[in-house]
């Protein structure tokens, strides 16, 4: 039948004055626009029935796997293959005076429809890579690594396949190609292969996940990990810039990850202040008085005086000259009352070491470091906490009879 109805075409063009050939052709083109036509109506159909279908059915379940199909567009990609099909079967008959050339279109068509499942392989790859990112095992785990690797074996497996249907050839006779092409591959994939290998050290030892905040200077980075896939490792500073680092930078070069810290019951605070060493002496019987009316040093001074006088009598030592036997000294008493402020804290973690400590004597006088734990880990709120202690400190240095080392400025110069 579908034979009689080209038959009758070709005759009616023919009748209306068009020779044999050009009649030919004329019906080859009308023949092809109404294949268009079918093809534009079946894709049409498909995705406005069929594929809502589908999909207003897995909004329906209670699963999110499938939600993310719809997401990616799985199922709309995939309706693509429809008029491709409806081509597939019509070459025969469109192009039925000219047979030579339906091999070409089944070709064509084959590479077209495998191109299409290329995209939809790629869209399940993001549904799985989305979902399980969702996951509580994989949430902080850098999969994007392997997702990518994956992505590259199927763009290349799909684009040997599309060549091998146009160019009518084994898929084997490319991958021959492949193999003889190993150097080739390994220069222009040597990133892709140096970071999936770094990627996979990287979680199998736990060092990088995403949120981690880490430090390396010499990238310039310092900030939160926001993103890990196979070739880079995308940092978000601390002023909202990013850093992008090669993922075996990570391996090859050193950095530091605060994560430890981030997990811990506290944040470190070591920080010091720089006494000037000649503001140093012996406390007199007057400057003790003095210091025991302050509150957090009243028992200390009181303890500690007795039991320097017990010292004393015992090994009947002078004690008319300070320079004889124990006696206490201004910045030893200044230690005490820092090391019974910073514990007076409500901000700092009683269960961790908490010291004042004095280091070696620099050219900038004696540090006295305050060496202890915040409680509180927030970036904002551990920087107040510091700065509180430390403006407290420095305004209390004078009422020992101390002074902060400072370097000669003009004005110091213009009093002279």
């Amino acid at each position: 039948m579908n034979t009689r109805l080209m038959e009758r075409l070709t005759n009616w063009l023919i009748g209306h004055g068009i020779t044999e050939t050009y009649a030919l052709y004329l019906k080859l083109l009308i023949l092809l626009a109404i294949l268009c036509i079918v093809a534009v109506i079946t894709n049409f159909v498909v995705k406005k029935f069929l594929v809502r279908f589908i999909e207003s059915i897995i909004k329906k379940t209670k699963t999110e796997w499938d939600d993310a199909l719809v997401a990616n567009k799985v199922f709309s990609n995939l309706s693509q293959i429809a008029p491709a099909l409806v081509a597939y079967l019509a070459a025969p008959l469109v192009f039925a005076d000219f047979s030579e050339v339906v091999p070409y279109i089944y070709r064509l068509v084959l590479a077209y429809i495998s191109a299409v499942l290329l995209l939809v392989i790629i869209n399940f790859l993001d549904t799985i890579k989305q979902y399980l990112e969702n996951t509580k095992w994989f949430q902080d785990n850098p999969i994007d690594s392997y997702f990518q690797l994956a992505k590259i074996a199927v763009y290349i497996t799909g684009a040997i396949i599309v060549l091998s249907f146009i160019l009518n050839k084994s898929p084997l006779y490319f991958f021959s190609a492949l193999g003889a092409m190993t150097v080739v591959l390994l220069l222009v994939f040597k990133d892709t292969i140096l970071g999936f290998v770094a990627s996979i050290q990287l979680s199998a030892n736990d060092m990088v996940r995403v949120g981690d905040w880490v430090s390396m200077p010499k990238h310039n980075a310092d900030g939160d990990v926001i993103e890990m896939n196979l070739t880079t490792v995308k940092v978000q500073n601390w002023d909202k810039t990013i850093s992008t680092i090669p993922t075996y930078v990570f391996i090859s070069e050193s950095f530091k990850n605060w994560r430890g810290m981030s997990e811990s019951e506290g944040r470190r605070i070591k920080r010091s202040l720089h006494i000037k060493i000649s503001s140093i002496q012996f406390c007199s019987p007057e400057i003790l008085e003095r210091f025991k009316k302050i509150q957090l040093l009243k028992d200390y001074i009181e303890s500690k005086s007795t039991e320097i006088e017990d010292y004393n009598s015992e090994h009947t030592i002078d004690t008319s000259n300070l320079i004889n036997g124990r006696q206490l000294t201004n910045i030893g008493v200044f230690r005490a009352y820092a090391e019974n402020y910073v514990k007076s804290n409500a901000d700092i973690n009683q269960n961790m070491t908490c010291m004042v400590r004095q280091l070696l004597p620099t050219e900038k006088g004696l540090p006295i470091e305050i060496y202890t734990f915040s409680s509180r880990k927030d970036w904002v709120v551990y920087e107040g906490i510091i700065s509180d202690m430390f403006d407290h400190l420095l305004a209390a240095v004078p009422e020992f009879d101390l002074e902060v080392f400072q370097n000669p400025t003009g004005s110091d110069f213009r009093k002279l």
